[in-house]
């Protein structure tokens, strides 16, 4: 291993120990489930904001995106980039706030499954039940994105073994997470968003001035048909214009919506101190997300401009990696491709997090021992913590895994179960807890029979899994809801209480 590998090893050493560092700090911090899971509610404007958006923008923010602008251009990951902005603004202005206030008032809830379960006075706990449940499901197979990322990361820099350094990187996620909860996996994402966001800005600037500037990537980009078009993409293989028609542009808007039903983005509104800081926290999020969106999708088109074909196939997501490493001296670019391990461990975490509360509060304490202690609680948590992570490394075993199709299944997955269940739970009083399990189990399963069989079928079929099942679970909702004998007296108290609550 050469001088400049080393340095640039080192970098990233020193930003995984300080890491674990923070997982062992707030290990002695967190006192109880509501701490280890929850944060005890109180998240400030900025950790709340910049940890959310960072837990959602996972490592195929650095590799998946501008690797898919690499390969096929501009369009597909313009619309995508378009839809992710407008969902996460969307999201903050409408759900916060609402969810903020309700999962507290509600039995103070502390997991998505228990707010579920509170809502709508669930005594059976099949609401919860079966939300963690597919939790489980589509956050294992979330998680194995980022080891992905991790592995591509440590093969394309220093040629090591893609499988040890996979397991290497989740075993150090696994670390901090399981032993300081919330608090440190939200602290590292803080620290996590702001490194990644600093990567996005260094590495797309040195990439501009290499590539000869902006009229220089336009001018080497114009003769490969569709690739900087809006409504065509570039077929990588034949180097020809693909249509992006009205079908393929909704699909990637409808990436969007899915934000309504992400548990490790809404259990950081649920966490933040007081809803007066929710306004706050939106205007640092969206201006976090805009520019890093903008220089995730530009970074991939001026990687193209630069490198030409030289990468191919499923190496077109390491794009980042090469302008890191060739345009950037050693010690600085070992801080930025320590943001592809931010990015990644600030999804891992939360997702690890979030799968660990669902199940041990709602499937260990909810079902099989109701009088667990908290700490028993939170050994449970660590150890589903251990367990969904060996799982999602057996996952990303595979180096051709590609992170922008794994991520792009899972967003659906999570979309279509529960961003429409937490929508009209939130601002439908008529919602019963029938109406809300027909949504839930229509959209969960939709999106996998979808994806799995329906859209071979082509044409109209191969929209993405995320339009259709979100519109059927809406309409399970609907349907079932309207069938369905009204919510009692005091569920509807509690739901017009909402409004005023000063929380």
């Amino acid at each position: 291993m050469d001088s400049q590998k080393i340095q640039i090893l080192i970098s990233m050493l020193i930003y995984m120990v300080a890491m674990v560092a923070i997982g062992i700090i707030f290990y002695y911090k967190t006192k109880d489930s509501s701490d280890y899971f929850l944060g005890g509610r109180r998240l400030g404007p900025w950790v709340g904001a910049i940890s959310a958006e960072a837990s959602d923008m996972s490592g195929w923010l650095l590799m998946g995106l501008p690797g898919l602008a690499y390969a096929t251009g501009f369009g597909e990951a313009a619309w995508t980039a378009i839809g992710l902005a407008a969902g996460t603004y969307l999201n903050w202005k409408f759900v916060a706030e609402r969810l903020r206030k309700y999962t507290q008032l509600a039995n103070d809830s502390i997991t998505l499954p228990d707010f579920f379960s509170n809502r709508f006075h669930d005594k059976s706990k099949i609401l919860m039940s079966i939300s963690a449940l597919f939790i489980l499901i589509f956050f294992t197979l979330y998680t194995a994105t980022g080891f992905v990322a991790s592995g591509k990361l440590f093969n394309s820099i220093f040629g090591l073994d893609y499988i040890p350094m996979m397991i290497l990187s989740a075993l150090i996620i696994v670390a901090y997470t399981a032993t300081g909860g919330f608090l440190a996996a939200s602290t590292t994402d803080l620290v996590q968003g702001i490194l990644m966001f600093f990567s996005l800005i260094v590495v797309l600037m040195a990439g501009t001035i290499a590539a000869g500037g902006v009229g220089a990537v336009g001018a080497n980009l114009s003769g490969l048909n569709g690739y900087m078009d809006w409504f065509a993409v570039m077929d990588p293989v034949k180097k020809s214009a693909v249509p992006f028609g009205a079908i393929s542009i909704i699909s990637a808007l409808a990436w969007g919506v899915g934000y309504f039903g992400m548990p490790h983005i809404l259990v950081r509104f649920m966490a933040i101190k007081t809803t007066q800081e929710i306004k706050r926290s939106r205007v640092i999020a969206m201006i976090w997300v805009i520019i890093s969106l903008i220089a995730a999708v530009i970074i991939g088109v001026v990687g193209r401009a630069y490198l030409g074909d030289t990468l191919v196939g499923g190496d077109s997501e390491k794009v980042f990696i090469y302008l890191s490493t060739n345009l950037i001296p050693s010690l600085i670019a070992g801080v930025i491709l320590s943001g592809i391990l931010a990015a990644t461990m600030s999804t891992a975490d939360s997702q690890l997090l979030v799968t660990s509360s669902a199940i041990s509060t709602n499937f260990y304490k909810g079902l099989i021992r109701k009088n667990a202690s908290e700490k028993e609680m939170m050994w449970v948590g660590r150890l589903t913590v251990i367990t969904v992570a060996i799982v999602a490394a057996f996952i990303a075993r595979d180096p051709n895994s590609s992170i922008f199709s794994l991520v792009k299944y899972a967003w659906a997955g999570f979309g279509a179960t529960f961003g429409p269940v937490i929508l009209f739970s939130l601002f439908w009083k008529r919602t019963t807890r029938n109406g809300a399990l027909a949504g839930m189990l229509c959209g969960g399963v939709l999106v996998i029979l979808w994806k799995e069989v329906v859209s071979k079928l082509g044409g109209i079929f191969a929209m993405y899994e995320m339009v259709p099942a979100f519109l059927f679970s809406t309409l399970a909702i609907i349907v079932v809801s309207l069938l369905d004998k009204e919510p009692s007296k005091e569920i509807q108290q509690e739901f017009d209480s909402i409004k005023d609550a000063k929380i």
